[in-house]
């Protein structure tokens, strides 16, 4: 009996121990949550998710400013030409600046923008009508829709725009323009743009006077595949090494959407959630090894919980200060100590493992910051087309003490959050 009664004490505290080594866990729907690249938002209106943004009290979104980034591309664009001889931007003398656009995702609110910055600059955007748009204010008001091919003007989506070069005036024309999709269903697909191109090209080659490109993977594709060698100019965003490196070559400029920025942010954010610190702490206030970030690389929307990078033209003007688009920047670049800021798990998804400025510009700046943080980061490699891919492998959410998403689909916060309840 005794050693019965022995056995049963002997468990009691067992389980009171337990129960006391389990009592400051934090449960998973309490963890930081920071959405990062794609931010959480209907892919028909652009409507922030707000859900989603609030999932927690330690949720926070970062990202870049898109419109901001958008007008900045599509002025580029216009300065570009009106710096030309009017005698040879216009390839086969037929009085329009043809252009065709490679757009990346038609439901990323990113892509939505500079396709709209890209049509207002060059004076072709119409209202979006689907919208209820009826007049162009703002660059949100913009009918952002692929045209598919219009040679002849008649789109409703696109009206023809014009262009003074010099002292002669000149028609400027969508001639085409689609989502570069793969038939797997990725999006941003630069493959795709490299087929597109030759078709276009095949088609229509000597009306095309310019490329625009959502991003620089796209229009890296094209410049290396077609443009270079017909001198046709390119543009492209994301100003990622190789696309920065090409202007030297001929590549016309990108924008920088300032990743050093973007990294640091996504995890300094979660940094701050993780200790329970002023959101601001080594943001707009140096934190206790130093790290502080200008104002003029960011800002904070705090109604929405969101943080923005500014951004920057990047041209043969300024590109060679560019040229490594994965140096960290040593403002923001000191070590934490373990007294400040504990070792922290975190996981962590890219969601398209081949998509380059992901993969070989925001990636390696991340890994520039995780280490100094203290945050001990897994890096999950998704495929770029399906959701399930990533969320299948947050399958053990109690390892981490932290989550930094990347969606596939802006809809889709809720596949990720549902692994948290």
């Amino acid at each position: 009996m005794k050693k019965f009664l022995s056995l049963v004490l002997a468990l009691a505290m067992v389980l009171s121990l337990g129960a006391i080594a389990f009592a400051d866990d934090v449960p998973n729907n309490e963890k930081p949550v920071i959405w990062f690249n794609r931010q959480p938002s209907n892919s028909t209106t652009g409507e922030l998710d707000m859900d989603a943004l609030t999932f927690n009290e330690k949720t926070y979104y970062v990202g870049f400013d898109a419109k901001q980034g958008a007008e900045l591309q599509g002025q580029m664009i216009v300065d570009y030409l009106q710096a030309q001889d009017p005698a040879a931007v216009d390839r086969n003398g037929d009085g329009i600046i043809g252009y065709v656009l490679c757009i990346g995702d038609i439901g990323h609110n990113d892509s939505i923008a500079r396709t709209r910055g890209a049509r207002k600059a060059l004076g072709t955007a119409v209202p979006d009508a689907a919208q209820g748009k009826t007049a162009i204010e703002t660059i949100d008001d913009v009918d952002p829709t692929a045209v598919g091919t219009n040679l002849d003007g008649s789109s409703s989506y696109v009206q023809d725009g014009a262009i003074t070069i010099g002292d002669k005036e000149f028609v400027v024309r969508e001639l085409a323009s689609q989502e570069m999709k793969n038939n797997a269903g990725a999006t941003w697909d630069a493959p795709t743009a490299g087929t597109a191109i030759m078709t276009w090209s095949a088609s229509f080659g000597d009306q095309i006077d310019v490329v625009v490109s959502n991003n620089d993977g796209m229009g890296m594709a094209v410049f290396n595949g077609w443009s270079k060698e017909n001198g046709v100019p390119t543009f492209g965003y994301d100003a990622n090494s190789d696309a920065v490196a090409a202007i030297a070559d001929g590549y016309c400029g990108t924008i920088s959407q300032n990743a050093d920025v973007q990294a640091y942010l996504t995890l300094r954010v979660m940094r701050n959630a993780l200790d329970d610190a002023d959101i601001m702490t080594g943001i707009s206030t140096p934190d206790a090894a130093g790290n502080v970030l200008s104002e003029d690389l960011y800002y904070y929307d705090e109604a929405t919980r969101c943080f923005y990078a500014l951004n920057g033209a990047v041209t043969a003007d300024n590109y060679e200060a560019f040229l490594d688009a994965t140096a960290p920047n040593a403002a923001f670049n000191n070590q934490l100590s373990e007294e400040d800021a504990a070792t922290k798990k975190v996981w962590l998804d890219i969601f398209n493992s081949t998509d380059n400025f992901l993969n070989a510009t925001y990636k390696p700046q991340l890994e520039n910051y995780d280490g100094i943080l203290n945050l001990d980061v897994e890096y999950i490699a998704g495929d770029g087309q399906t959701e399930a891919n990533i969320t299948d492998r947050l399958g053990n959410p109690g390892d981490y003490d932290g989550f930094a998403i990347n969606m596939v689909k802006t809809d889709n916060a809720a596949s990720y959050t549902s692994k948290l309840q």
